[in-house]
């Protein structure tokens, strides 16, 4: 069985009182690939930042394995492009986790920064202000940014909005390579053909897991179908909901007078080394 790098128990998530995910039980194995997608509020950014802890549990864990360093990268619209500041700025801000805020920036960094703007296809974008670029060249400088953060777990959330063909395409190659070097990474995306592509596990989030596990079994017509029902069935003032005992209760929050707790085809498909491990 493969080593989790991040392990789900009984995980809810939530504003202001009100739920956004609800009981997230399984596991993601270290070395995966997993792409999270559903429908606009349907919890996926509340996941991102309930597992890199911005967001605290309403009940539940999210637990990280020992020694795992982090890299998140949130969406484009919650960053404020207004700040004065250089591309190399803002790749070198991915050292500081390593380096400390005062720390020296030595020889070394300053190569490892010129390597990440020339992998994402910056080079020579070194003093260039950030609110100068484009949507895609914001997008490439992020992960250059990422890419000197050497982390073990990436989290992506929305990294391919409003950008181009082309980057998508460089960014997707730079996923690849980190999943080829047995990082573990979770790319919150839209685009189902995308997701089909190009990452082998995904999660369908409807504020609940609706299935879980190989991307073509998760991404079935019905699974989808199932998602969209429960995402129409949500309101955004759903009262606090019980952990699953295993029965239906009649309290649920519209679906259909029930609150099922169905996790798709998690349990349908067969035992795969780098799948998510429903608990």
């Amino acid at each position: 069985m493969p080593e989790a790098c991040l392990t789900f128990e009984d995980l809810t998530l939530g504003y202001n009182s009100h739920p956004a995910v609800h009981h997230l039980n399984g596991t993601i194995a270290a070395g995966s690939l997993t792409a999270v997608v559903g429908a606009n509020g349907s919890g996926k950014s509340t996941l991102m930042k309930g597992i890199v802890g911005v967001l605290k549990p309403m009940s539940g864990q999210c637990a990280v394995a020992d020694g795992k360093r982090i890299a998140y990268l949130p969406q484009q619209s919650e960053l404020d492009r207004s700040f004065p500041a250089r591309v190399v700025d803002l790749v070198s801000l991915g050292l500081w986790p390593r380096r400390g805020l005062l720390g020296r920036y030595t020889r070394d960094d300053r190569e490892a920064v010129a390597h990440a703007l020339m992998a994402v296809g910056l080079e020579g974008f070194e003093k260039r202000a950030i609110d100068t670029l484009s949507g895609g060249q914001l997008q490439r400088a992020l992960f250059a940014r990422v890419l000197v953060q050497d982390a073990d777990l990436i989290l992506l959330d929305e990294p391919f909005n409003a950008v181009d063909a082309k980057t998508i395409g460089d960014l997707i190659a730079l996923i690849k390579r980190w999943h080829g070097e047995s990082r573990t990474v979770m790319v919150v995306a839209h685009d189902l053909e995308l997701v089909r592509a190009n990452f082998p596990d995904t999660l369908l989030l409807a504020r609940r897991p609706v299935a879980w596990g190989r991307t073509a079994d998760t991404l079935r017509a019905e699974n989808l179908l199932r998602a969209r029902r429960f995402d129409e069935a949500w309101h955004d003032d759903a009262p606090w909901c019980a952990p699953d005992d295993g029965h239906e209760h009649a309290h649920a929050h519209g679906h259909d007078g029930h609150h099922h707790h169905e996790h798709g085809d998690i349990h349908d498909r067969p035992d795969h080394e780098s799948g998510p491990r429903p608990a």
